[in-house]
């Protein structure tokens, strides 16, 4: 019997072993193949009050433009042209923000109707952040990505009188205390939701199409001051 014993031992104590082997040439494996994620570029913290009229073509704004869209100071405002169908184009303030209340106004001024645009809060990265979207044709969505996917936090698209349709101006209105996040649109409540992933980060205005190209948006007269 203790012959047996000792032997069940040795045979555990080997695949024991075998295992912590195998663990650590999996994890070598794995860092010689997988590049590290690369360390976020750190953001400064800015101070509220803080607006922005985009008069300034250097008050710090992150845009790009390619083939497929254009975002761009412009006349005074943040301009976003969306030159092709299902594409989203955006821009970054470039600071850090927790808890805020943002106000801006956003102004349909050529192209579909069935579009979105609106404003991203709490931006971790481009693969994390929150979405408040309205559309040219009344409605609105409440959404976040994290991890890379959309997840929604409101119903998919619900319509709402409140929303001022076709080349028109709607004043966005985003408020962010802890959880809780409240989403209006020219004085009227659309959306409050509770979420705890994303808790700080940038914000960005943006514009996206669905079918039709040509989707143009004017973002003007940003504040953000304590909620």
């Amino acid at each position: 019997m203790r012959r047996m014993l000792k032997a069940l031992a040795v045979v555990v104590g080997v695949l024991l072993l075998a295992l912590v082997i195998a663990t650590v040439l999996a994890m070598w494996w794995y860092r010689s193949v997988v590049p590290p994620r690369p360390t976020p570029t750190p953001r400064p913290e800015a101070s509220l009050p803080w607006s922005d009229d985009f008069s300034d073509t250097a008050s710090g704004w992150q845009v790009e433009s390619d083939t497929t869209a254009e975002v761009a100071y412009r006349d005074g405002k943040m301009y976003i042209l969306v030159k092709e169908t299902n594409r989203l184009a955006w821009a970054f303030a470039g600071h850090e923000f927790s808890d805020f209340r943002l106000t801006v106004e956003a102004t349909q001024a050529a192209g579909p109707d069935d579009n979105m645009y609106g404003v991203l809060a709490r931006i971790r990265d481009r693969e994390n952040f929150y979405r408040f979207s309205i559309s040219g044709d009344g409605y609105y969505m409440v959404d976040k990505r994290i991890g890379g996917e959309w997840k929604l936090l409101t119903p998919e698209w619900p319509e709402s009188d409140a929303i001022h349709t076709g080349n028109a101006t709607n004043l966005l209105e985003v408020v962010c205390q802890g959880e809780t996040m409240v989403f209006l649109v020219n004085g009227v409540q659309l959306a409050q939701v509770q979420d705890t992933d994303h808790r700080e980060g940038d914000i960005g205005l943006y514009a996206g199409t669905f079918y039709e190209p040509g989707v143009e948006i004017h973002f003007d007269n940003l504040s953000i001051a304590e909620p």
